[in-house]
C-alpha cells in the first residue's frame, strides 16, 4: 500500500503562486510515476501535470508555461509550483500515484479569487 499526503493549498489572488507538495509513504517501490490532477464543482477530474521517476514530464496545455512539476525521489515528493494563478484553476487538486495500481490523495483545495 501506497499513502499520500497532499500540503500547500489555500486561497489566493489571481495572478498569485501557491506550491503543493505530496509526500508518499508505504511501499514505495509499488509507484513510479507521480503526478497532480483537479476537479473543479460540476467538472471531471482532469490531469494537471505529470512526471515519470525519470524526470519525463507533461502538463496540460491550460497550465504549460505557468505551472511546474518536479520531483524528490529521495523524499518520495512530488511539488507542483502554480504561477500566474486564474480563477479557473480553482478546484481541489489530487496527487496520485501509480505503477500497476494508482493511489490518489485526499485533496487539496486551491482557490483563486479577488
Amino acid at each position: 500500500q501506497v499513502q499520500l499526503v497532499e500540503s500547500g493549498g489555500g486561497l489566493v489572488h489571481p495572478g498569485g503562486s501557491l506550491r503543493l507538495s505530496c509526500a508518499a509513504s508505504g511501499i514505495i517501490s509499488s509507484i513510479n510515476d507521480m503526478g497532480w490532477y483537479r476537479q473543479a464543482p460540476g467538472k471531471q477530474r482532469e490531469l494537471v501535470a505529470t512526471i515519470t521517476r525519470g524526470g519525463t514530464i507533461n502538463y496540460a496545455s491550460s497550465v504549460k508555461g505557468r505551472f511546474t512539476i518536479s520531483r524528490d525521489n529521495a523524499k518520495n515528493t512530488v511539488y507542483l509550483q502554480m504561477n500566474s494563478l486564474k480563477p479557473e484553476d480553482t478546484a481541489v487538486y489530487y496527487c496520485k500515484a501509480w505503477k500497476l495500481l494508482q493511489y490518489w490523495g485526499q485533496g487539496t483545495q486551491v482557490t483563486v479569487s479577488s
